[in-house]
C-alpha cells in the first residue's frame, strides 16, 4: 500500500525447566510469491478498504484509521490462509480467528462482505440502531464472530482457552488472535500470554496490531519491546510491516511450525493507510468526515492505489 512515510509439546514446563528465549524476532518473508497471488491480494485489500468507506459514510463515522490499518492482514488472512472450509461456522475443527479489538469491526464486516458471509448492500448500515453490524463485536449476531470484543484486553486469555481445547479433543487446527498495543496495558493479555506458552500451545498465534495510537492519542503506558516481551514469556516471535503483503504471507507460512511453542507476530501498521488525510489525521482512532469529504476520500483511495 502507499502508506510507507510514517515516520510446548508436553502439557506443561516443569518448574526447573528454563525457558528459553530469543533475543532478536524473526523477519519472515516470502519472497517467491507468484506475482497472480500477490497481485489478486492486493485487489482484495483495496475492495475492503472500498468496503469500510461504504460503513463509515453510512455512519456519518467510524472506526476507519483503525480499519484501513488492519486491512492487509485481514485480505491474506480470509483470502489465502483460510479456505472454505474454514469458514464453515458449523464445524469447530477449523481455523478459527478471534478478534480481541472490537472496534476494528468495521475491517472484520469488510472482509465478510467481500468473502460473501454478510451482504455488501448492508455495509452502510454499519453502527445504527437494530444492525448486526456493530461499531465493536458482538458474539452471537453475525456467524463468524467468536468473541465480543467492547471490553479490551481479553482476547488472547480466550484464545488461548480455545487452543487448550483444540489439542484436547485432538484437533490440529490453529487458532488465531489478533490484539491491539494498547491492550498490552491491560493484565490480563499477559495471563494469556503466560497460558499460552505454560502449557505449550504451538497452534496458538496471536498477532499484535502495533499502530501506537489509543483513544486518545499515544499509548498511556510504554510497552515496547513487544516482540521482546512476548519472547520473556516463552513465544516464538516475529516482527513485520503490517501492511506490506508479501511480509505478512511470509509471517503466515512461518507460523505453520510446531514446535512447542506459541507464535507472537508483531504487526508495523498505520493508521489510515490507503488514504493519505486519513493517515495524516492527528487523531486516526475514530474518524468523523464532513458530508462534503467523502467523495475525495474515495477519490484519494483509487489514486493511491492505482
Amino acid at each position: 500500500m502507499a502508506c510507507k512515510e510514517r515516520t510446548r509439546n508436553e502439557w506443561q514446563h516443569h518448574p526447573s525447566t528454563p525457558i528459553t528465549t530469543s533475543a532478536t524476532p524473526a523477519t519472515p518473508s516470502a519472497p517467491d510469491i507468484d506475482p497472480e497471488r500477490l497481485a489478486t491480494l492486493r485487489a482484495t485489500a483495496l475492495n475492503l478498504r472500498r468496503h469500510m468507506l461504504a460503513q463509515a459514510r453510512g455512519k456519518g463515522q467510524g472506526y476507519l484509521g483503525q480499519g484501513l490499518g488492519i486491512a492487509d492482514f485481514l485480505a491474506v488472512l480470509y483470502f489465502d490462509e483460510f479456505q472454505a472450509a474454514d469458514l464453515d461456522w458449523q464445524r469447530r475443527d477449523r481455523k478459527r480467528f478471534y478478534l480481541s479489538t472490537g472496534h476494528n469491526s468495521i475491517a472484520l464486516w469488510a472482509a465478510f462482505a467481500e468473502r460473501g458471509l454478510i451482504s455488501q448492500a448492508s455495509l452502510p448500515s454499519y453502527g445504527a440502531d437494530g444492525s448486526p453490524l456493530e461499531m465493536s463485536t458482538m458474539q452471537g449476531r453475525v456467524p463468524g464472530v467468536e468473541m465480543t470484543g467492547g471490553s479490551l484486553g481479553h482476547g488472547l486469555g480466550i484464545a488461548a482457552g480455545a487452543a487448550l481445547g483444540y489439542r484436547l479433543d485432538g484437533h490440529r487446527s490453529a487458532i488465531h488472535v489478533e490484539i491491539s498495543d494498547g491492550e498490552l496495558q491491560e493484565g490480563s493479555t499477559w495471563e494469556g500470554a503466560s497460558i499460552g506458552a505454560a502449557f505449550g500451545l504451538d497452534n496458538l498465534v496471536c498477532w499484535i496490531d502495533c499502530n501506537g495510537i489509543q483513544a486518545d492519542g499515544p499509548l498511556v503506558v510504554p510497552v515496547e519491546p513487544v516482540a521482546g516481551r512476548f519472547a520473556a514469556f516463552g513465544w516464538d516471535t516475529a516482527e513485520i510491516d503490517g501492511n506490506d503483503l508479501r511480509q505478512l504471507l511470509g509471517a503466515f507460512a512461518w507460523t505453520h511450525a510446531r514446535n512447542g511453542k506459541p507464535k507472537a507476530v508483531v504487526l508495523r501498521t498505520r493508521p489510515g493507510c490507503g488514504i493519505r488525510r486519513v493517515q495524516q489525521r492527528e487523531s486516526a482512532h475514530f474518524v468523523r468526515v464532513e458530508p462534503d469529504e467523502w467523495d475525495d476520500l474515495a477519490r484519494e483511495l483509487e489514486a493511491e492505489n492505482a
